[in-house]
């Protein structure tokens, strides 16, 4: 157990008038305990409290340390864990709840506790805290952006042999095993031509012809941290229209991680890249936001976006990701990783981005 970690939990629940919550998204119960548990679909919760200590609902099926530093509820196929966790509950004080509880596990709650309950989203205690990272996880994220870095060298060697992008991707998994990684921390993305212009394309047999586009977008998971970059090439030959996408979204990726330092908002990290492409004549074509936190998930808590006015903090670590899809031609995304620092930001992502053919 993380014994700093789980006392800072509680004094932000207190501060925020919660008293007791329910924690059963796996990466947060790890991000306090350092403990994996992969449940499936049985339950499994984290009961954090203001006046008892920490107490883990899992079921029988599941090994756990006996040095885990929390009290262990085991409960089997034919019990009803829902009921074993209610009778640990204070009725007469409200819960915080995860948002990754199933509902089907509230709505028992809610039927065993009757009127007593109260319920209330309290994702944000430890979304919040998995926000800023501390030095040992900056470390790691680091070794897992080396690793990343290392992968695309590798992949981009294999270009020339003109592998499908389902090829490139079995390929990919190979290389970061040879890597010491635990494998993807997400699907690849690996998109061919017209292909690219879907930001969420699922890899198939298309095979790559000169002319394309090649948006190459990967991440590893390492010692439980998880990477993420995205580059685009060009296949043999590139056309004038196509450069200037490509300029137009580099820039756009520059201007923004340019702006990264404390005390600035989320918001206006989006506006430097979307203002830029936009006043270019591409704004439509960037149909996503600018960026995602990172860490123990590949989609941590908290965005780039117009829509977050959260101010950036030292020790955040986040995508810089604009894009521009132009449907049944073209598209074109540049994507690295910044970690916060007190005075600006560092660079986790160190693979090139200057327009490169493949020939």
């Amino acid at each position: 157990m993380n014994l700093q970690r789980m006392k800072q939990a509680v004094k932000r629940m207190a501060d925020a008038g919660i008293p007791q919550m329910l924690v059963c998204d796996p990466a947060s119960i790890f991000y306090l305990t350092g403990e994996w548990f992969s449940p499936g679909e049985r339950l499994l919760v984290l009961l954090l409290s203001c006046e008892q200590g920490p107490q883990l609902f899992i079921n029988t099926l599941f090994p756990v340390r006996d040095d885990l530093g929390v009290e262990v509820i085991r409960y089997a196929d034919t019990d009803d864990p829902v009921r074993l966790i209610a009778e640990r509950l204070n009725p007469d004080k409200a819960t915080g709840i995860d948002k990754k509880w199933p509902s089907r596990f509230l709505l028992r709650l809610m039927e065993v506790m009757g009127g007593a309950g109260r319920y209330s989203n309290s994702s944000f205690i430890l979304d919040s805290m998995r926000m800023v990272k501390d030095e040992q996880e900056i470390t790691l994220m680091r070794e897992a952006a080396v690793s990343n870095d290392q992968a695309m060298a590798a992949l981009v060697k294999l270009l020339p042999a003109m592998h499908t992008e389902k090829q490139l991707g079995q390929l990919l998994l190979s290389i970061y095993e040879e890597l010491g990684t635990s494998g993807f921390s997400f699907a690849p993305n690996i998109s061919y031509g017209a292909n690219g212009a879907n930001p969420h394309h699922k890899i198939d047999n298309s095979q790559v012809k000169s002319g394309d586009s090649i948006v190459i977008d990967i991440g590893c998971r390492k010692r439980d941290y998880c990477s993420d970059m995205t580059r685009t090439f060009f296949f043999r030959s590139v056309t004038p229209r196509a450069k200037m996408v490509y300029e137009t979204v580099l820039s756009a990726n520059q201007r923004a991680i340019s702006m990264v330092r404390p005390n600035v908002r989320f918001s206006d990290i989006d506006a430097a890249a979307r203002d830029y492409i936009t006043g270019k004549g591409f704004g439509a074509y960037f149909t996503h936001r600018t960026g995602h936190c990172i860490g123990l998930d590949v989609h941590d808590w908290g965005d780039v976006s117009a829509a977050n006015s959260e101010y950036v903090r030292p020790g955040m670590i986040f995508s810089i990701e604009p894009g521009i899809y132009l449907p049944g031609e073209l598209g074109v995304r540049i994507e690295d990783l910044v970690l916060v620092t007190e005075d600006g930001c560092e660079l986790l992502t160190h693979y090139k981005k200057e327009l490169t053919i493949i020939e």
